[in-house]
């Protein structure tokens, strides 16, 4: 017998998954961000420090603050990644002019580069990732994403 065939616990997740949808989405999200790094070893560039990169090419600069309340990255964690980034030349810090105790990270021509390359294999990550869905079932997973995530807002 297979792990997943071996007996009554084969069967356990599923059923609590149909009771506990937060905890089927806790699980679903495990299973996709382990995906996401696994992924992204092979592009070069953490999922973090593709946020961050992601978040500046489409906001402009920011503090490591906001990138950190906004993207939902531990302080201390968004520190080693701007750090990262910055010893590769791949963003630079400066003084934020509206508050000179802070910083603006700022996205550098490298930075907008490796962001190009890792965005490329983006269609692809997500196509293998959710391939057990029709097109039409990720628009409505996503859909319904995007109205949770409200709710965090």
């Amino acid at each position: 017998m297979s792990p997943r065939t071996a007996g009554p616990e084969a069967v356990y997740f599923p059923r609590l998954a149909t009771e506990r949808l937060d905890i089927a989405l806790c699980r679903a999200s495990a299973v996709v961000a382990r995906a996401a790094e696994a992924r992204a070893s092979d592009s070069g560039i953490g999922v973090g420090q593709h946020l961050v990169l992601k978040m500046l090419a489409e906001v402009g600069p920011s503090s490591q603050r906001v990138l950190s309340d906004q993207l939902r990255i531990d302080r201390s964690v968004m520190v080693g990644i701007c750090d990262g980034l910055e010893g590769a030349g791949h963003v630079r810090r400066e003084r934020d002019a509206g508050d000179r105790r802070a910083y603006a990270v700022t996205i550098t021509d490298s930075g907008r580069q490796l962001l190009a390359r890792a965005e490329a294999g983006v269609p692809e990550f997500l196509d293998d990732t959710f391939k057990a869905l029709t097109p039409r079932e990720r628009d409505q997973l996503s859909t319904l994403i995007g109205k949770l995530l409200q709710l965090d807002a």
